[in-house]
């Protein structure tokens, strides 16, 4: 029988895929430009106001000292990541991440969908121009460096896991291939190129819109989400190691530290009600991708979380930035 031995969590922010200097002078130009700014009541909001009302000493975070060290302690945790996750000798990796108008667009795009080709594809970077922002250079960085590469998908289970949430009233979608140019998107080429690296493992992409409104799942279903995927996977009679990890979060564009400590405790004391009583206004942006953790923390309940890392990601005088996280819970033997 198969068995979810290991489960995993990690940011995917731009940060991650950003140089040194990058964190240290370039986030500070950006960042006063970005439309997508919720404060930590849920209420849309913009750069300036978000500096005005910054508490006294706001400057000495984001220091370019400090920023290095965050930088630092990033790098680390995601290297200690890699090594848990190829310790753990899965057979399979399941892979919760959302897509941002991506593989699908606001014109068509369902709230959950689940990738079942024998393979997806990350396509190669576009060729470096003199011209190309440092910020053009990271997000680049998340494809291939030279040819566009097959990633194999455990394609049999995918199937029938589509099929049995299906009987179970979640309504997903389908997918078996990439139309022609397309290639899987951020969440899933950052767990990918940053985490498995060269290791073959085979993966199931499930796919959240938690970014687009109007059609988010709750924080409630996401939960109900990852309990049936838990279920199911005890339920497939070949026996495999399998894995899951949650890609993205946690809060952005506003650092929301407390937010983030809440989601961590309850997962690690595997409070599902205070998961799904999460309110949906509070998941806005980027802090959207908490969802990815919700179906994950609800899949590992059976798990102990080991290991979290938490880097608070402030990266101007307005505090923005991501709460940078990295879990892992402890792998059976």
């Amino acid at each position: 029988m198969a068995r979810l031995v290991a489960a995993f969590g990690s940011s995917h922010s731009i940060m991650l895929v950003s140089q040194r200097e990058d964190w240290q002078h370039g986030f500070r130009v950006i960042d006063t430009k970005n439309a997508h700014y919720y404060d930590q009541h849920g209420e849309k909001t913009d750069y300036d106001t978000l500096l005005a009302q910054a508490p006294a000493g706001s400057e000495a975070m984001v220091t370019p000292e400090k920023m290095g060290e965050r930088h630092d302690a990033a790098e680390a945790a995601m290297d200690q990541l890699g090594e848990r996750i190829r310790a753990a000798r899965l057979d399979v990796l399941l892979i919760v991440g959302d897509d941002q108008t991506e593989l699908f667009r606001t014109s068509n795009n369902p709230a959950f969908a689940i990738f079942y080709g024998p393979t997806i594809r990350n396509t190669a970077r576009e060729p470096a121009a003199a011209s190309d922002s440092w910020v053009k250079s990271a997000r680049m960085w998340r494809h291939e460096p030279e040819t566009d590469r097959e990633y194999p998908v455990k394609s049999d289970l995918a199937e029938w896991l589509i099929r049995q949430l299906c009987d179970r009233d979640f309504d997903i979608t389908a997918m078996d291939g990439l139309e022609r140019g397309q290639s899987e998107g951020h969440a899933f080429q950052f767990i990918h190129r940053r985490l498995l690296k060269e290791l073959a493992l085979p993966v199931i992409p499930v796919i959240l819109n938690t970014f687009d409104p109007p059609n988010q799942p709750t924080p409630r279903r996401c939960v109900a989400l990852g309990a049936a995927l838990r279920e199911l996977i005890a339920a497939w009679p070949q026996d495999l190691r399998v894995g899951v990890i949650a890609s993205g979060g946690l809060s952005h564009f506003v650092v929301d530290e407390a937010l983030d400590q809440k989601v961590l405790q309850a997962i690690r004391e595997k409070d599902s009600a205070t998961l799904a009583a999460l309110d949906p206004k509070l998941l806005q942006a980027g802090s959207s991708e908490i969802r990815n953790w919700l179906v994950v923390g609800e899949m590992a309940r059976e798990l102990d979380l080991e290991w979290v890392e938490y880097v608070p990601g402030y990266r101007s005088p307005a505090l923005t930035g991501t709460g940078l996280a990295f879990a892992a819970w402890k792998t059976l033997t």
